[in-house]
């Protein structure tokens, strides 16, 4: 008959390497089960079981921020057009999938040549088997600037860059390692492009205390909003009171006195206009009734 025996089992206590899947090479972990018959052939199935090494990016050496400069000259030999300058910034090197990266740089284009700033998440995969190492390299996420004219500058005020789905970092496993950098290049026609590239780390543990918004604000741009929150009170407050800022005598100057009441077929008669004169100077309403 039928007859079903559930097994279960605990893995290592040491660290397993994220399953992966890539160009060279893969690391992949099987469950296999065995019916051992004794006038027959063993038969056997096995299934595959991933497996995923968590990364903390909380922990205090992927939240320390990046940065990087470089500068090049644009031309050939004598017939130098001015350089190119470009500095770059990250408020941190761990994130995760589906995390936007909010860039912080500053080009400034000395040349003759009209440049463009572009920015790009790579994967490095490194394979290592028999003594030899072999490397494969692919982008999986771009975004692109304005073009940038000579003799003029551009700032990336937190231009974001989103991660897409892609394996965790392997960095702990002595046959395949996965790498990620952000790069940071300008495009110069003619000219190699001048690059700047800051390591990252994909992680699976989010960063605990950085909201999607939060986190696309560096402390340079906290400073120099800070201005905003000493010119915007927490609680408006309430205008001027009518008597503080018009005199007893301004106000009965321009106030006439109120006419003599009359009776209502008289009103319906006279004109409107007469009696607008009496509200044109009167107190507005108090804040607390508005």
């Amino acid at each position: 008959g039928r007859h079903e025996f559930p097994f279960s089992f605990q893995l290592p206590q040491e660290p397993l390497v994220t399953s992966f899947t890539g160009k060279y090479g893969s690391i992949q972990y099987y469950v296999k089960a065995v019916l051992e018959r004794p006038a027959a052939p063993d038969q056997s199935v096995q299934t595959e079981l991933q497996v995923v090494s968590h990364i903390d990016v909380s922990s205090p050496a992927l939240l320390t921020p990046v940065l990087r400069s470089q500068e090049k000259m644009v031309g050939c030999w004598f017939f130098t057009s001015g350089p190119v300058s470009l500095s770059a910034k990250i408020e941190r090197k761990g994130y995760c999938n589906g995390e936007a990266i909010p860039i912080y740089a500053e080009i400034e284009n000395c040349s003759s040549r009209l440049v463009v700033p572009k920015a790009a998440i790579f994967q490095t995969q490194t394979y290592l088997a028999s003594g030899k190492t072999k490397t494969f390299r692919q982008m999986v996420a771009n975004v692109r600037g304005n073009h940038i004219a000579s003799g003029s500058t551009d700032t990336w005020n937190g231009k974001t860059l989103k991660i897409p789905p892609v394996s965790p970092s392997i960095l702990d496993c002595c046959i395949i390692r996965v790498e990620y950098s952000l790069a940071v290049y300008i495009h110069i026609p003619g000219a190699k492009k001048l690059m700047i590239e800051m390591p990252l780390v994909i992680g699976t543990i989010p960063c605990i205390g950085f909201s999607s918004r939060n986190s696309s604000i560096t402390s340079q741009f906290s400073m120099d909003m800070s201005w905003l929150a000493l010119t915007m009170p927490e609680h408006p407050e309430a205008p001027p009171n009518y008597a503080d800022v018009v005199s007893e005598e301004e106000f009965s100057r321009h106030v006439p006195a109120y006419p003599p009441p009359i009776d209502c077929e008289e009103q319906l008669c006279c004109p409107v206009f007469a009696y607008i004169q009496e509200f044109r100077f009167q107190p507005p309403p108090l804040y607390s009734e508005v």
